[in-house]
């Protein structure tokens, strides 16, 4: 989903709704509560996406302390942690919350079902029980998967053009990611479906000696 769009979404979810109450409770400055799973200080992508959003809605005439109001938890990577300010966002009463992965709009489906939640970039939101369908979710709960399986076998086949004869593929996957293995079945599937070998190395995203394991891993795909 481009940014624009994303930001629309947020835009349509958090301010357009709020504000057409406004009549009835008086002047309203829209609150967005924003769950980020990562740190409040220190190198963190989460941050990223969080400063690129507020920019985005900034473009869109939204300015912090003048018209919207956001109220900002970080998990620290902690589920216990994640949970507890998801609630603390529901106290407070914020009009939506913006989930950033699934890892945070979990804890913030738990902790509501009245306030609108806006997910970036989920996993699996049917599989994680997030929403009914992606036809159809109901629910409070809508934004975008980071997931296009698809893509698995589209890669495999334009490996083939590129490499005709071709026979044995390796897959490196993050062990601790669901993405991956999602997107591992579906290029299994495509892999079989093209009469590939495939061969599947995982390693862990938090493994001190990532390199080294990626290393024995190739060195036993190529014995």
């Amino acid at each position: 989903m481009k940014r624009r769009h994303f930001i629309t979404l947020i835009g349509g979810t958090a301010i357009a709704w709020p504000l057409g109450t406004s009549a009835q409770q008086g002047t309203k400055t829209p609150r967005i509560g924003i769950l980020v799973p990562g740190n409040a200080e220190g190198p963190d992508a989460s941050r990223a996406t969080l400063n690129a959003m507020i920019e985005g809605l900034h473009e869109l005439g939204y300015t912090e302390g003048q018209n919207v109001v956001f109220e900002r938890r970080f998990g620290g990577s902690n589920p216990d942690r994640l949970r507890q300010v998801a609630a603390e966002l529901v106290e407070r009463k914020v009009d939506v919350i913006v989930a950033q992965s699934t890892m945070a709009a979990r804890p913030a489906r738990q902790a509501t079902s009245q306030i609108p939640i806006v997910a970036i970039g989920m996993a699996d939101p049917v599989e994680d029980d997030l929403v009914a369908s992606l036809a159809r979710p109901g629910g409070n709960v809508t934004g975008f998967s980071i997931i296009a399986p698809e893509l698995g076998g589209k890669r495999l086949d334009l490996l083939k053009e590129i490499l005709p004869g071709v026979s044995s593929v390796a897959v490196l996957l993050n062990v601790k990611s669901q993405q991956s293995q999602i997107e591992l079945k579906e290029v299994r599937t495509a892999a079989q479906a093209m009469g590939l070998r495939l061969h599947a190395a995982e390693v862990s995203a938090g493994d001190e000696d990532n390199a080294d394991h990626l290393s024995r891993a190739s060195s036993r795909r190529n014995s």
